[in-house]
């Protein structure tokens, strides 16, 4: 083949692989740029699997962040619920009629009993916890755990779930009134009521009387509002206005006590007598009476003559007015007839009697009656007083 012929094949080759390159869109230079694409595949891939380890390391990271983090929780938690590692603290926790598993776990947290209300709620819950709770003051401590806080506040009476009834005993009442009242609320029976004030076990000093004579609780049943559970238990009951008084008589009163020369029981004793002759507003000037007829022979020889004695000595010999033959009639508690105080006291003081026995005014007086005024007058002779007891202004 001549020289000319191989040039014009070569030269037609060249055209044809131009004409295909043409065709399938492809070159030396289109080769290079699919072969660095396939690099970057490869680095798109390698990348992918980077963020992917990147990925698992940081889910790691939280996974342990969050173990630790609920396992903090976890403990305190734990703490709180367990009573594990907390600080010594007392207190006292007074749960209402009022009050429901929210209220009882907000007090519990004002004190410093638990940390974590919501968690004692959700233990409540499922511990039923207002069944088991009930109202009255509860002395509860840090050492207790949530199942013996709740078991703490529990009352043999009732539960928060439980009927109450709201009872206000006035001053002055009779041991036998306020069972009665007890009764007519339904707070329980005046069998178990009698029993209780009879028998009943109560750890306080002032208790003195012996076991079997309802007069024993007579002067301690505090007089005040309270919340009964209905049906209740009996003993509990009363129990709850010893408990009153006891808190009522402050270290300063029973200072004042004994600065008085005389017995817790005299000072209730004369007490109930001031409760049941007052008009609301002598307590002061007739315990003045009080004592000056039990120091002074005067003109009485030291009989009180308080016919509110009396008529509690008679019992149910009483008819509603006092006569002749009630006035001679002879029982320990006839301050017309026995000299100084009766033997226990006739009623159950309120505060301001205690008070006005404790600090008594200074007076010279012996007598008084009652005018038609509706207040005490006061006399410091016989005569006097009877001149007013035959005057139109005697209330007779």
């Amino acid at each position: 083949m001549s020289d000319e012929r191989q040039f014009d094949t070569a030269r037609y080759d060249t055209q044809r692989v131009r004409d295909a390159d043409r065709r399938t869109g492809t070159s030396g230079q289109s080769s290079r740029r699919a072969l660095t694409s396939a690099q970057k595949e490869a680095l798109r891939r390698k990348g992918r699997r980077r963020r992917g380890f990147l990925k698992f390391v940081l889910w790691l990271i939280f996974v342990v962040a969050a173990s630790l983090i609920l396992s903090a929780v976890g403990w305190l938690l734990a703490n709180d619920f367990a009573a594990l590692n907390k600080a010594p603290l007392s207190a006292t926790v007074t749960i209402t009629k009022d009050d429901d598993l929210d209220t009882v776990a907000d007090k519990l947290k004002d004190t410093g009993l638990i940390e974590y209300k919501w968690f004692f709620k959700l233990f409540g819950k499922i511990a039923h916890a207002e069944d088991k709770i009930g109202i009255g003051d509860h002395e509860l401590n840090t050492e207790m755990d949530y199942s013996a806080l709740i078991n703490g506040m529990r009352s043999s009476s009732g539960s928060l779930n439980s009927d109450t009834v709201r009872v206000a005993i006035p001053e002055g009442y009779t041991v036998r009134q306020i069972i009665a009242l007890l009764v007519k609320y339904g707070v329980s029976t005046e069998e178990e009521l009698t029993e209780a004030a009879k028998n009943y076990d109560y750890s306080y000093s002032f208790i003195t009387g012996e076991k079997g004579d309802i007069k024993r609780l007579e002067g301690y049943l505090f007089p005040d509002t309270y919340e009964f559970y209905v049906g209740g238990n009996a003993a509990n009951a009363l129990g709850k206005m010893l408990s009153n008084f006891n808190t009522k008589m402050t270290p300063e009163l029973m200072e004042k006590v004994t600065a008085s020369g005389r017995s817790l029981s005299d000072i209730v004793t004369i007490a109930s007598l001031i409760e049941k002759e007052t008009d609301g507003h002598d307590r002061a000037n007739i315990a003045s009476v009080v004592y000056n007829r039990l120091n002074n022979v005067g003109e009485t020889y030291h009989l009180l003559q308080i016919d509110a004695s009396v008529i509690y000595g008679l019992g149910d010999k009483y008819t509603g007015k006092l006569t002749q033959a009630d006035l001679n009639y002879d029982t320990p508690y006839n301050l017309h007839i026995h000299e100084g105080l009766p033997p226990t006291p006739i009623a159950n003081p309120g505060l301001a009697s205690i008070e006005a026995a404790l600090e008594p005014a200074q007076t010279g007086f012996y007598f008084y009656a009652l005018g038609k005024d509706g207040v005490h007058h006061f006399f410091d002779t016989y005569n006097k007083f009877l001149d007013f007891v035959g005057s139109d202004q005697y209330a007779g």
